[in-house]
């Protein structure tokens, strides 16, 4: 089984100068480009907490001590539904087959399509690809683009405990719990790339792409006993360097958020809080590191680095911890020679990241929509808070402006001369004849919203009166699907087709001998790698958006079942068994095991003529 290739002894001044290509993308990403601010104004729009004026949040907070009679500002949801609509279309799409990626072949092939669909579903049932797909989904519904990274990973323990100081070259036995494709949808705010290509184009064209993660010190010493190889002498200083928390960036979205920001990326010394030693004297653990994963498409000899074919371009892979101590190289040596993170934007128009996904384009539609509500709201108000116009000589202003419903009316002494009643007090008529317009115009952008994305409300989950007949409500929801399955249709050419040609070439590449339970046949599948290997290229694998049926055209497969059924001439030249048996399977049946033998066959054929 292949691997990619990690060095030990990274020189100093390679070092050096990856580090400083890494600052180079980070503040230059961070500095020139608004990148965090959209997304964090798309978030705001789309969780609907833009409104933090005076006014809003003290009614807010008035309505969570008990009083309901302060009106909130209120915003109205169009961005929101409009988003989970895509999302809920594209999971349809793509999520809801089982597996996720079929495979289909010629029948010559199909015990290496069950053992390559089976170990395609293995690794998506324990890395949770619905879940980060879905994450994906709803970022290009927000923000107009996804990011995933896609990497042969593996899950290991060491069979005993590491020391941190260890020689590399020291053997460090572990017992690989699992390995497979790792598919991990990436937090965009602490994402970076060159955005020098199109957003496709990322993975095949662009010079360099990564992340940044928050992690613990013990997670960040079970992933480094989990390496394969490390640079010598760079542990314990990675442990000593300084956490710039400053650096990772959590947006502050939802005021109501169930932790405080400050714990989510303080650097809280809970080992110190409970009075325990850490036991080691000589290292400075710190309680949070900034890791980063960078991904290079560099030249070896422009930073020193001696491995063979200096000079041509070559994707590696550093993990680097602080931005400062570099603990781990690698040379990807994958069959695809992809940068494993894809970037897909749905509504690619061709002017790259000028275009503006759902959220962008009907976020002017909930603005204006939660004008007219908010007018109606501030007439609501007035309605219940009353106007009018009194004299301070007879009446006081706390007795006026008395929030208590039942509380009475003094009037002063000086009312006793004879004056009435119309003297001291006169109430200003309300008149609301500004609502049913404003409810109109509400309706009016929530249509408008619609149109531009190209929605209606029952795929938005709503109840629509009507009396047309089924089919024709098919036929309108198929029309009115077509803006949807547009997205769809990008979404598999700009990044199913290249992940799954990821995937299968990475299975080609580094899958083992193994034994692994297929869950929807029920039946444990002894894989094969060489048999994978040898019949890979002539296998197809299916998606949502291009299911089995299509691949292999199973409509036409059916009728000729029929036609060979009811002809004994076209029966007796082939060996209609086989060919059953095959059809099922592609449909996701095994039936195979189910086939007679030639003996029974015979046997049986026997017994019926010694009946006769």
């Amino acid at each position: 089984m292949a691997s990619n290739t990690s060095i030990t002894n990274l020189p100093l001044q390679a070092q050096q100068g990856i580090l400083s290509y890494l600052e180079h993308c980070r503040s230059h990403f961070q500095t020139y480009y608004s990148i965090r601010a959209a997304l964090e104004n798309i978030d705001r729009v789309y969780y609907r907490e833009l409104d933090w004026t005076k006014d809003s949040q003290r009614a807010k907070l008035a309505n969570r001590l008990g009083d309901a009679a302060k009106f909130q500002d209120v915003v109205v949801p169009i961005v929101m539904p409009q988003v989970e609509a895509f999302v809920t279309y594209q999971t349809s799409v793509f999520l809801t087959g089982t597996p996720i990626f079929g495979v289909v072949s010629s029948p010559k092939y199909e015990d290496a399509a069950m053992q390559l669909e089976t170990v395609i579903q293995d690794q998506a049932t324990k890395g949770a690809w619905t879940a980060e797909l879905v994450k994906f989904f709803r970022d290009q519904g927000k923000y107009n683009l996804g990011a995933v990274e896609l990497s042969w990973d593996k899950v290991v323990t060491p069979t005993f405990e590491t020391d941190i100081t260890f020689s590399a070259k020291e053997a460090k036995p572990k017992n690989v719990i699992w390995e497979g494709n790792k598919l991990k949808r990436m937090d965009l705010y602490n994402t970076f790339w060159d955005t020098s290509v199109a957003p496709s184009d990322v993975a095949k064209y662009g010079e360099y792409a990564g992340y940044n993660e928050l992690i613990s010190r013990t997670h960040l010493k079970q992933d480094i006993a989990a390496l394969d190889e490390i640079i010598v002498g760079n542990v314990k200083a990675a442990f000593d360097s300084g956490t710039p928390l400053q650096y990772f960036y959590t947006p502050q979205i939802n005021p109501d958020t169930l932790v405080n920001l400050s714990q989510l990326t303080g650097d809280s010394d809970w080992f110190a809080w409970a009075g325990v030693s850490n036991g080691r004297s000589d290292i400075a653990y710190k309680s949070k590191y900034i890791r980063t994963i960078l991904y290079v498409r560099l030249l070896p000899s422009e930073f020193g680095i001696k491995v063979p074919q200096p000079n041509t371009p070559q994707v590696w892979k550093f993990i680097i911890v602080n931005f400062s101590v570099i603990i781990y190289a690698e040379r990807q040596t994958n069959a695809h020679d992809l940068i494993p993170m894809l970037f897909a934007c749905p509504n690619d128009d061709g002017i790259k990241y000028q275009s503006k996904g759902i959220a962008a384009n009907t976020q002017p539609m909930q603005h204006l929509a939660s004008s007219f509500m908010n007018a109606t709201v501030a007439s609501k108000r007035r309605a219940i808070s009353d106007r009018g116009i009194y004299n301070p000589l007879y009446i006081a202003k706390e007795d006026i402006n008395n929030t208590n419903p039942a509380a009475k009316i003094a009037c002063k002494p000086t009312a006793y001369a004879g004056v009435s009643l119309a003297e001291m007090y006169h109430q200003i008529p309300y008149s609301d004849d500004q609502t049913p317009g404003n409810m109109q115009a509400i309706n009016t952008l929530m249509s408008f919203a619609d149109t531009i994305s190209g929605q209606n409300k029952a795929q938005q989950g709503q109840f629509v009166k009507g009396n047309k007949t089924l089919h024709e409500y098919d036929d309108v929801m198929g029309n009115a699907n077509g803006r949807s399955q547009l997205a769809a249709i990008v979404n598999e050419a700009v990044f199913f087709t290249p992940a799954k040609s990821v995937i299968v070439t990475n299975i080609m590449q580094y899958q083992g001998k193994d034994t692994i339970f297929h869950e929807h046949e029920k039946q444990d599948v002894e894989i094969d790698p060489v048999a994978l290997r040898t019949a890979i290229v002539k296998m197809k694998v299916s998606d949502g958006m291009i299911p089995s049926d299509k691949l292999i055209n199973a409509s036409a497969w059916q009728t000729a079942m029929q036609v060979i059924g009811s002809s004994p001439q076209i029966g007796a030249a082939y060996n209609i068994a086989p060919m059953f048996s095959y059809l099922m399977k592609t449909q996701g049946a095994e039936i195979k095991d189910f086939e007679k033998s030639q003996e029974q066959q015979q046997y049986e054929q026997a017994t019926s003529q010694w009946q006769q």
